[in-house]
C-alpha cells in the first residue's frame, strides 16, 4: 500500500497506517477466514466421524481455533511483506514487466523470387 499523500497546507498531514496496524489488520483477516473454515471443516468431520472422547462442541472449538490462529498467522507476516517499501530495483523490475512487448524487425531480407 503506497503512503497517502501529505497535505497541501504542510505540517503533520494524515498517515498512512503503521507496519503494526498492517500487522494487526492482517492477523484479523486471516483469523476470522480461519475460524470460518475451522467451522466448516471441524463440522463436517463431527458429522462425518463423531465428536470423539472430547465432545462436539470441543472438538469443533479445536478446529476453529487451530485453523484461525495458523492462518493468522500466515496473513499477518504475509501482509506485512507485501506492503513493506520498495527498493529502486523492484520498482524497475515491475515496470519493466509491465511495459509493451518491443516487436524486433527482421534481421534478413526475403528474396523475391523464392516465393511465388
Amino acid at each position: 500500500m503506497p503512503p497517502m499523500p501529505s497535505s497541501s497546507q504542510g505540517g503533520g498531514g494524515m498517515r498512512g497506517p503503521s507496519t503494526f496496524d498492517k500487522w494487526k489488520m492482517g492477523a484479523m483477516l486471516g483469523g476470522s477466514v480461519g475460524l470460518i473454515m475451522g467451522f466448516i471443516f471441524g463440522g463436517f468431520n463431527i458429522m462425518r466421524y463423531g465428536g470423539g472422547p472430547n465432545g462436539p462442541m470441543r472438538t469443533l472449538g479445536q478446529y476453529m481455533l487451530g485453523s484461525g490462529a495458523t492462518f493468522g498467522f500466515f496473513m499477518s507476516i504475509g501482509s506485512v511483506i507485501r506492503t513493506e517499501g520498495t527498493s529502486q530495483y523492484s520498482a524497475e523490475a515491475f515496470a519493466r514487466a509491465r511495459r509493451q512487448p518491443i516487436i524486433m524487425p527482421r534481421q534478413y531480407r526475403r528474396n523475391p523470387h523464392d516465393h511465388p
